[in-house]
C-alpha cells in the first residue's frame, strides 16, 4: 500500500529569511494525522536566506541528520561538532542526554537550501556524538547508496535506531529496486524531479509511506529532461 503525502498538502512556514516545508508536525504546524511515520518524526525541507540562521538551541533524545541540496550550511555544537556542509555531504547529529547546536546559512551571498531529519533513537540517554561524510553523486547515480544506518553499515554515517537512509540520483528512464524485508515499512521522499513507484507518480516534494509491498521499483520518466532524486527511508517496527 503506497500512501502519497502531496507537496502543497505540507505545513509550511515563511520567516522572512527562512522558507520551510513540513512534511509531518513540528513548531507551529500540527496535524494529529502526520505526527510521523514509524521511528521517522520530521523531514523539513528548509531554504535560509544569506548570513541567517538557527541560533544556539537544545535538543536530546534525537537522531538529526542535515542534507545539502544547494549552498552551504554551517553548523556547530557542545559535542566540538564544528563544520560546514555543501552538496553531497550527511551530518549526523545524535543528541543523547543533550546537546546545544545551531546552523547558519555557510554564505552571505546565495541561499542555502537543505533536508533537516529527526530520526527517535531505539534508546534515550545515549551520549551525543556528531559526525560528517561526503557522498558523492557518482555514487548515488542509478543506485541507491546508503547514507545512515545502525553500526555505520556500508560505510554510512551512524545512527542508533533500526533505520536505514539511502539517496539515489536517477536520469532518464532510469530504475532502481528496493526489497523489504518482513515487517518493514519504506518512506520515499521525491527530493528533484519526478520518479514512479511501482506505477504511483511523485512529483517533487511530494512523500510517500510504504508498507505491505515486497518490491519496490522506482523510476525516472523516459521524457525527463533533469535527474530525479530520492530520500528512501528503510524502517523497521
Amino acid at each position: 500500500m503506497i500512501t502519497v503525502r502531496k507537496s502543497n498538502d505540507r505545513g509550511m512556514g515563511r520567516h522572512g529569511w527562512l522558507t520551510s516545508h513540513h512534511t509531518f508536525s513540528f513548531a507551529n504546524y500540527y496535524d494529529p494525522k502526520h505526527m510521523g511515520f514509524r521511528s521517522l518524526r520530521v523531514i523539513n525541507e528548509d531554504t535560509v536566506a544569506p548570513g541567517k540562521g538557527f541560533g544556539a538551541h537544545q535538543h536530546d533524545n534525537m537522531e538529526i541528520i542535515s542534507i545539502v541540496m544547494e549552498g552551504a550550511l554551517a553548523h556547530r555544537d557542545s559535542t566540538g561538532g564544528d563544520g560546514v556542509l555543501h552538496r553531497g555531504e550527511v551530518q549526523r547529529m545524535s543528541a543523547g542526554t543533550g546537546v546545544t547546536h545551531s546552523e547558519f546559512n555557510g554564505s552571505d551571498k546565495e541561499p542555502v537550501h537543505f533536508f533537516q531529519i529527526w530520526i527517535m533513537p531505539a534508546k534515550d540517554g545515549i551520549a551525543p556524538g556528531y559526525e560528517q561524510k561526503m557522498f558523492p553523486e557518482d555514487d548515488r547515480r542509478g543506485r541507491l547508496r546508503l547514507l545512515a544506518a545502525p553500526g555505520a553499515e556500508d560505510g554510512a554515517v551512524d545512527i542508533h535506531q533500526d533505520a536505514r537512509l539511502y539517496s539515489a540520483i536517477l536520469d532518464r528512464a532510469q530504475s532502481v529496486r528496493h526489497e523489504l524485508g518482513s515487517g518493514r515499512g519504506v518512506w520515499i521522499q521525491a527530493t528533484r524531479g519526478t520518479i514512479d513507484v511501482n506505477g504511483t507518480t511523485l512529483n517533487q516534494g511530494d512523500g510517500a509511506a510504504i508498507e505491505n509491498e515486497t518490491t519496490l521499483v522506482i523510476s525516472a520518466p523516459a521524457g525527463a529532461e533533469t535527474p530525479s532524486e530520492i530520500l528512501l527511508f528503510d524502517l523497521g517496527d
